[in-house]
């Protein structure tokens, strides 16, 4: 199956109106973050909750996907907002430098070809700009629970998921860091010793 055809039929199988998980800490993560009239791609925007939450606190917004079925989900429920279809891989048709901010929320464990889909979001981010991003969290004890609890493993890296990179804390800063972005943070949602989800802030190095 095609990758647009894939990321179609996952999208059609899914209800409409979800709420995102994590809702509220991840909004409030975004928006304590992002400043009005700043410019700001939502990559992966979904039906394009967290993109109209930036857009009435003031930012200029555009949302992305790689599928049109979340982007008419995102129309029908936000007619302001200004959408686009990007490709799955390879290149968007975006300008360089345009963004002040990229936000990717619950986007990166999807993402086949990190290092192509890094080096574009460091295209498009201006020298100084921001990548803020969230992915699911995988602790040591969380680890430990999926090798040692029978049918865990199985469940957790079904190759029939959706999810194809699997972070903790330390490889996303080290991946960061790899691509030339500085004052790298990286926090935790729920539990300390087992948070559920990653925030991620960065700074893209200006050379």
């Amino acid at each position: 199956m095609p990758p647009r055809s894939y990321h179609e039929a996952v999208w059609e199988a899914l209800p409409e109106n979800l709420q995102p998980s994590d809702w509220q800490a991840r909004r409030r993560f975004l928006l304590d973050r992002v400043g009005p009239g700043e410019r700001v791609l939502d990559l992966g925007c979904g039906e394009g909750q967290f993109a109209a939450e930036l857009q009435d606190a003031g930012a200029e917004v555009l949302a992305v996907d790689v599928a049109q079925e979340p982007l008419r989900r995102a129309r029908a429920a936000h007619a302001s907002l200004e959408l686009a279809l990007i490709a799955c891989g390879g290149e968007w048709e975006l300008p360089d430098t345009a963004f002040d901010v990229v936000w990717a929320g619950e986007v990166i464990e999807h993402v086949g070809d990190t290092a192509g889909w890094l080096s574009e979001v460091r295209r498009v981010l201006r020298p100084g700009g921001r990548l803020l991003l969230s992915t699911p969290a995988h602790p040591l004890l969380r680890r430990a629970a999926i090798a040692l609890v029978p049918g865990a493993w199985e469940r957790h890296f079904d190759p029939r998921g959706e999810h194809v990179r699997f972070y903790t804390r330390q490889s996303l800063e080290q991946l960061l860091d790899d691509f030339r972005f500085e004052r790298v943070e990286v926090g935790g949602l729920g539990p300390p010793l087992v948070p559920r989800v990653l925030l991620g802030a960065a700074v893209r190095a200006r050379f």
